[in-house]
């Protein structure tokens, strides 16, 4: 009765843009351009997609299948195939991991809504020192950059609160096709610059010279965070699949797309970048401290069209940051609104309150509480190194585990097959992945983040 009751997505292409949407975000527009220019451009690309095809796809359909199977939220998906064995707590680790994320991730999403006035209003025309300063002055700020933050929160807020069908599935079939259209608009822009194709064959020609095991160690780790793998995310959203959704089909649709716009992302950073002679390492500041100035020097000829594209990168990143906040959101909802027998939007807003003071005390670390550490980190950093070094990759460890060696191959095998629909064959290769690459590949991210590798 329970499963009849709760949502489900209404078609296919909502199943797989919502899913994609959770991944989609500031870690393909923002973290996979700067990884790939510190790692050498087509090289690391080309090592990043086989890093999907290892980790990515298996560790996919690992979490599908426990929230199709359970039928219920990432805790209770968990409890109804562990029973009482410590397993269960795979599901509240990522409950909690979820929660941390969205608290500091909004900081970050409620940056780019300050960028996206300030671009309006033609606040971030000036020399790289007035855009460094701009953005160590807004930063620091105790109070704008927390309400940018809550109120990125309460956006999020007023999605999810509408349900899986009427919210989260209307939101991302209007969300992911406009962030393709702004992409492309962006890609078309950069690359009529003068000395662009530089940047385009920093993009697509391999130097493999400089391929080393760090540089590997480095994709495995971006694919493995770029699909929401360990957040229970996927877990949560699987549980509003279909019992036709095919799980290994929509998991590799889910990866092409987000793989697709990672490479956008850097098609429209790259030759923008090498048009006015900028590094392609620019590393973590180069959206909020490279990019506008390579947005000034390389549209100086045409102020407008540089207004224009300052104002849809930044509306670009404000969206590809909400379509990830909204599964984050999902998952503490669906937790609070089933464990707690309370209804749907009483659940929305204890997500919203928690996360919302999460986000605030990680707003004033980078200023008024800036002298506060955890562990050596302002609070922001502290979270974010908490969540990408450990929770995540303890949770994607335990979750493979679980579905390869603990759960029935029955179950498994019921729900790779689609109740025997299709192939037998793809259950063996799916399983032996989750069983044995998926965990080496995740404990190989692991110990590189903790750098022991």
């Amino acid at each position: 009765m329970e499963a009849k009751q709760r949502g489900r997505f209404g078609s296919k292409i909502g199943i797989v843009l919502a899913t994609a949407g959770s991944a989609v975000g500031l870690g393909n527009i923002w973290r996979f351009p700067y990884m790939t220019g510190m790692n050498g451009g087509a090289a690391f690309i080309l090592i990043y997609i086989v890093c999907v095809f290892l980790l990515g796809i298996p560790g996919m359909v690992a979490e599908f299948i426990v929230g199709r199977s359970g039928e219920s939220n990432a805790a209770k998906a968990y409890y109804r195939l562990a029973g009482r064995t410590p397993w269960r707590v795979i599901g509240y680790l990522g409950v909690a991991t979820s929660m941390i994320i969205l608290g500091f991730y909004a900081v970050v999403a409620g940056w780019c809504l300050q960028y996206l006035i300030a671009s309006l209003a033609g606040e971030l025309s000036g020399d790289a020192a007035y855009v460094s300063d701009y953005f160590k002055r807004f930063s620091s700020d105790p109070f704008w950059p927390a309400v940018w933050a809550v109120g990125f929160i309460g956006l999020t807020h007023l999605v999810v609160a509408r349900g899986v069908r009427e919210g989260i599935e209307k939101a991302s079939k209007l969300f992911m096709p406009t962030l393709l259209v702004i992409l492309i608009v962006l890609i078309v822009a950069a690359c009529m610059l003068p000395g662009a194709m530089e940047g385009v064959k920093f993009l697509f020609q391999p130097d493999f010279s400089k391929l080393t095991h760090s540089v590997f160690l480095e994709a495995l780790g971006q694919a493995f965070f770029s699909l929401s793998l360990g957040t229970a995310c996927l877990c949560t959203y699987a549980s509003y699949f279909s019992r036709q959704t095919n799980l290994v089909g929509s998991a590799t649709q889910i990866a092409l797309l987000d793989s697709l716009i990672a490479i956008l992302a850097g098609l429209m950073i790259f030759p923008a970048a090498f048009s006015v002679g900028v590094q392609p390492d620019s590393g973590p500041s180069l959206i909020f401290i490279t990019l506008p100035n390579v947005f000034h020097e390389a549209f100086a000829a045409a102020p407008a069209v540089g207004y224009a594209i300052s104002i849809l990168f930044y509306a670009l990143l404000a969206l590809a940051a909400l379509t990830s906040t909204i599964s984050m959101h999902e998952i503490g909802t669906a937790f609070f609104h089933e464990e707690f027998h309370i209804s749907r939007g009483r659940g929305a807003w204890v997500v919203t309150a928690a996360c919302s003071a999460i986000a605030v005390l990680c707003s004033l670390s980078q200023g008024a509480l800036a002298s506060v550490k955890v562990m050596g980190s302002d609070l922001l950093g502290f979270c974010d190194e908490l969540t990408a070094n450990i929770l995540l990759p303890l949770g994607a460890m335990l979750t493979c585990l679980f579905v390869g060696w603990y759960i029935p191959k029955k179950v498994v095998h019921e729900q790779v097959t689609n109740w025997g629909t299709t192939s037998a064959l793809v259950y063996h290769v799916v399983l032996f992945f989750v069983r044995y690459v998926c965990p080496l590949c995740i404990a190989a991210v692991f110990l590189h983040q903790s750098r022991i590798i």
